[in-house]
């Protein structure tokens, strides 16, 4: 019987080749195997067997032995390159696509606009902007221009690599745009932080009729996550439901991190506890969902029942467990996760020692902060570990151990003007006015800019921005009359203005006209004005908050009956009643 199948193969192998090469499969020895044979029987030249052989080889991620099998075939025609280039970019082999590229120019083969798309996709994968620019002016040249695919492609490639004037305007040129082109557009403006025109391009796609799928819904769904937009990102989860959509790991996550990071937390959870299957990243969002929002102890029994009975935690789960606990005051806790990495077979990162360093410092340990950074040696601490460590200084008031960290900071980065500022709040708070005016000095010779802040609301799906002193909106005169009304009525309810922040706090809001008409005031003002009786209003800010500001928004949230949802760079703040959801720890 052996013999026999044995007979049949050797047949196979020398009278029917290509059916022995598709028995053969993406399997690299019975490749070689196979390979073999043809060489003994003369049929290794063919092109058709040898574009099967390099095509399997790519695919069972043999990438070496297809180098040598290209190498060994003569005058490799177009459809062997285009099998060759497509496979080497679809198995994620990107750079031999490239170079496969440059061996078909250096011959006389013509490139097909299969090639094009396959090594435009090769450079995005790369980020190599430069070498794509390069093959977007080849495919001109060879007439591929208005080629559905190749634009599609230089889309994807122009969006990966930030490059997002060019890659819109490619798919603006479009005759006729896939859904797959409208994807790498929205996706391109989301990753590169531009998420109002990735919501933009969403309703105008809406418009036009094209049919989303769950690419369009998850890049949208993370564009909304960065906007704060909680109305589109509540209306795009209807959408799912309504439509039938099933929510996997990748969906279920990317509502975890709308509704998170939108300020809606316990919708969130209600996500977080539907989903069928969840993987470590859902963990991780739902745990870092409450986090930021100061619950550190829902976030703990979270990590606990993941410990339990979830996948195991990463390092990006730690970092997540232990920022809850920095902005929960939870240091023991803190403590004990960092101790468990070990069980998991994870080391410390620098991110999670700047957690711990803003767990200690934010606790007023600032001392035993101070010497876990010097324990780090002879790792060099990053500077968001010294950032931290100068915010707890400036926090409790630490004014001589601040200038010994600001050194620190300002040595590795000397050309950051976040540091200049937040030194100087440090010094203003103490009192060294020459030393606020030495670093003034020192950022005007720098040519240093303070960061505009800014704030955003949105109101029946529009955003509005805000900034300090800012008259640009067109309810300008209204929007300041109910702020002054505002601030009349807190003013009689107790609140006075925080002195230490109206010469020296964040950022460009300085002066005291400045601290009134700060950018979430006036959108708190707007928000107000603009919703019913009842609603909450949720307000992003891009900088921290302001400790005057933080002190008005309670009382604002007092005397108008209003919960306030407010999420600065650092965390979200929850005001409702005259109190904040932070207890004053942040």
């Amino acid at each position: 019987m052996d013999a026999k199948h044995d007979s049949h193969q050797l047949y196979t192998l020398y009278r029917r080749p290509y059916e022995a090469i598709l028995r053969a499969g993406p399997r690299l020895k019975p490749l070689q195997q196979v390979h073999a044979r043809l060489i003994i029987s003369g049929s290794h030249c063919s092109l058709p067997l040898a574009t099967k052989l390099l095509v399997l080889a790519c695919t069972a991620g043999a990438i070496t032995y297809a180098r040598q099998l290209f190498f060994s075939t003569p005058n490799p025609d177009s459809f062997l390159f285009s099998s060759l280039i497509t496979a080497c970019s679809k198995f994620h082999f990107p750079l031999d696509a490239v170079l496969f590229y440059r061996r078909l120019l250096a011959s006389s083969v013509w490139p097909s606009n299969y090639i094009f798309t396959a090594v435009i996709k090769a450079c995005a994968e790369l980020s190599a902007l430069r070498i794509g620019r390069v093959v977007h002016c080849q495919s001109l040249v060879r007439g591929y221009g208005l080629d559905s695919f190749v634009q599609a492609a230089l889309v994807s490639l122009y969006a990966k690599c930030g490059d997002l004037v060019i890659g819109r305007k490619v798919f603006d040129e479009m005759p006729v745009r896939t859904v797959v082109a409208w994807n790498s557009m929205i996706s391109g403006y989301e990753q590169n932080g531009l998420a109002q025109e990735a919501i933009g391009l969403f309703y105008q796609m809406g418009d036009l009729g094209v049919e989303f799928d769950l690419a369009t819904l998850v890049s949208v769904l993370s564009a909304c996550s960065q906007a704060g937009a909680l109305e589109l990102g509540r209306w795009i989860h209807d959408y799912i439901i309504n439509h039938g959509f099933d929510i996997n790991v990748v969906l279920g996550t990317s509502l975890i991190n709308m509704h998170a990071r939108c300020g809606s937390v316990s919708k969130a959870r209600e996500v977080f506890d539907s989903m069928d299957e969840r993987n470590v990243v859902a963990w991780t969002a739902m745990i870092s969902g409450y986090g930021t929002h100061g619950y550190g102890r829902q976030a703990m029994e979270l990590f606990d029942k993941m410990r339990a009975h979830g996948p195991a935690p990463n390092d990006v789960t730690l970092v997540a467990v232990l920022s809850a606990c920095a902005h929960a005051g939870l240091v023991q806790e803190g403590r004990q996760a960092l101790a468990s990495m070990r069980d998991y077979g994870l080391a410390p990162g620098m991110e999670h020692h700047v957690c711990m360093v803003d767990m200690l410092g934010r606790a007023g340990l600032l001392n035993e902060a101070f010497q876990y950074i010097e324990q780090l040696n002879p790792v060099k601490p990053a500077p968001a570990v010294w950032t931290a460590m100068l915010g707890a200084c400036r926090m409790h008031k630490d004014f001589d151990l601040g200038g010994q960290v600001a050194e620190h900071l300002l040595a590795a980065e000397p050309d950051n003007p976040g540091h200049y500022v937040l030194l100087s709040n440090v010094y203003a708070l103490a009192g060294r006015m020459d030393r606020v005016e030495l670093i003034r000095n020192t950022m005007i010779q720098k040519g240093l800019k303070k960061q505009v802040g800014y704030s955003t609301i949105e109101v029946n799906q529009k955003t509005h921005l805000f900034s300090m002193g800012d008259k640009s909106h067109p309810e300008t005169v209204e929007v300041y009359q109910y702020l002054d009304e505002l601030m009349q009525r807190i003013g009689e309810a107790g609140y006075v203005p925080v002195s230490d922040s109206i010469m020296h706090e964040l950022e460009e809001e300085e002066t005291e006209y400045a601290l009134r008409y700060h950018s979430e005031k006036l959108a708190i003002a707007f928000g107000i004005l603009k919703t019913n009786p009842g609603v909450t209003v949720r307000i992003v800010k891009n900088l921290r908050m302001c400790e005057d500001c933080h002190s008005a928004i309670k009382f604002i949230s007092a005397v108008a009956n209003r919960e306030i949802i407010v999420r600065d760079k650092l965390r979200f703040h929850h005001f409702k009643d005259g109190s904040c959801s932070c207890a004053d720890y942040w």
